[in-house]
């Protein structure tokens, strides 16, 4: 069972019954309710994304069904809900849109350690029918819709394994 810590802050927002016709309606608690919880998860099916990232190949699911094929994986179709099938990409695509990031969430150690500003790019790789959204370590003027891009692989050490990979310009990948 998870360790969970709450703090619990009540308070009533009071109001005069003699001059307030509607005193029944307006006598409200407000609950201010802070929790925080750790658990652990398992990534299930996609773990097999995980670990080929690690063995520096991409993965994304297929629909035979609808022929759909998905980047981030899927378990199933959401077009048609059929269970999909692994296949191999080549990690090439294009940049669709993009952000210029000047501040990280600093969500877990590998996204605190990004130097700002970077750059979240959505790219279509070749022969997905979806975007992919990550990193693209590229010059911050030389970014554009329409760039061809390369998944590149990390060997360092990472918290999550979605950060051994990221966008690089195809020229620079090749």
């Amino acid at each position: 069972m998870p360790d969970v810590m709450s703090l619990l802050d009540t308070q009533t927002i009071e109001s005069n019954a003699d001059s307030d016709m509607w005193f029944a309606f307006r006598e409200v608690e407000q609950i201010t309710l802070e929790l925080t919880q750790q658990y652990k998860y398992t990534l299930g099916k996609y773990s097999k994304f995980f670990i080929e990232l690690h063995n520096k190949r991409f993965l994304a699911t297929r629909c035979d069904q609808c022929e759909k094929v998905y980047s981030p994986p899927r378990t199933f179709c959401p077009e048609c809900f059929s269970v999909t099938d692994w296949m191999e990409l080549s990690g090439k695509g294009t940049v669709k849109t993009y952000s210029i990031l000047h501040f990280s969430p600093g969500t877990n150690g590998d996204v605190r350690s990004l130097k700002t500003p970077y750059i979240l790019a959505y790219v279509h790789l070749d022969g997905a029918s979806t975007l992919f959204p990550h990193l693209l370590k590229a010059d911050l003027d030389a970014v554009h819709i329409g760039m061809q891009v390369q998944v590149t692989y990390t060997d360092k050490s990472v918290e999550h394994p979605i950060h051994l990979m990221y966008f690089t310009p195809l020229e620079d990948a090749e």
